[in-house]
């Protein structure tokens, strides 16, 4: 992730009601990556007694049972659990999670999942009436997905985008070419589908979805070509590429820089452009 400046209308604020149906429950993990923490979702049909939590974020035992009672405070029962991705600030509560829930954790990764069912491309969760449908974004992740929540026009993107800043593509099981058809796969969504917000995995809830895709995609293309050209002039390694092409970036985060440098060095290589 990058402190880089995004379009989208983010809120100010991080936490609390998004929408109709979707309330955010921020992790206390804050950091350069994960901003101001884990954005643990709240999911449910405004007249139903069944919720869904979507990514429970860290193993924290206060977190997890703050996530418990939102829900209860909200006249909601959690019956279900589901991950964007297995990333620790995502996905490591989820087994104590289920244990305080008694709920099935559903995640497109077999080991990450706690039940009979999986989730799978084109997967539609109901749970309450709520209609979940489920959206593969790979390319932060192989693992990731999001979740499209059409009764409140919006979509649920984990790390795929951020509300603040860009996202790292974490190599080798990140790869860019994957990340730029996901990136397109939601600009669709925002074009025909009616997705019009932004509820993700970290950073303030993001009014204008097709304005930060597109940012997305504009700041991925520029990326792209700043690193081309730095390998054009002779910068050899990836650690040379970041230390040219993200010197505005917080040298904290240069560890992740160098993960998306080495994917987009994969791309230009089976694109022929390098």
């Amino acid at each position: 992730m990058t402190a880089a400046p995004q379009p989208g209308n983010p809120r100010a604020e991080v936490g609390g009601r998004a929408t109709a149906r979707a309330v955010c429950v921020l992790a206390p993990n804050p950091s350069p990556m994960t901003l101001d923490g884990t954005n643990t979702w709240i999911v449910s049909e405004p007249d139903s007694e069944f919720a869904v939590v979507i990514d429970p974020g860290p193993l924290d035992e206060g977190h997890l049972s703050t996530v418990v009672s939102t829900a209860h405070s909200l006249g909601k029962r959690i019956a279900l659990t589901l991950l964007t991705h297995g990333h620790p600030d995502h996905a490591e509560g989820a087994g104590r999670f289920a244990e305080l829930t008694g709920t099935p954790v559903r995640a497109l990764d077999p080991a990450l999942r706690l039940g009979d069912e999986g989730l799978a491309v084109g997967d539609v969760v109901t749970t309450g009436g709520l209609e979940l449908r489920v959206v593969p974004t790979p390319g932060h992740t192989a693992d990731s997905l999001s979740f499209h929540l059409p009764a409140d026009r919006a979509v649920l993107t984990g790390d795929t985008v951020l509300g603040r800043g860009t996202t790292v593509v974490a190599h080798p099981d990140g790869r860019l070419g994957d990340y730029l058809d996901s990136l397109r796969r939601l600009q669709a969504l925002t074009m025909h589908d009616g997705v019009a917000t932004v509820l993700p995995g970290h950073g303030p809830v993001l009014a204008d979805a097709r304005g930060a895709v597109e940012f997305y995609l504009a700041h991925r293309a520029h990326r792209l070509a700043q690193v081309e050209t730095a390998v054009e002039r002779g910068l050899a390694t990836p650690s040379e590429v970041v230390a040219h092409v993200y010197a505005d970036v917080d040298r904290a985060l240069w560890p992740a820089a160098e993960l998306s440098v080495r994917a987009q060095l994969d791309y230009l290589l089976e694109h022929g452009l390098i």
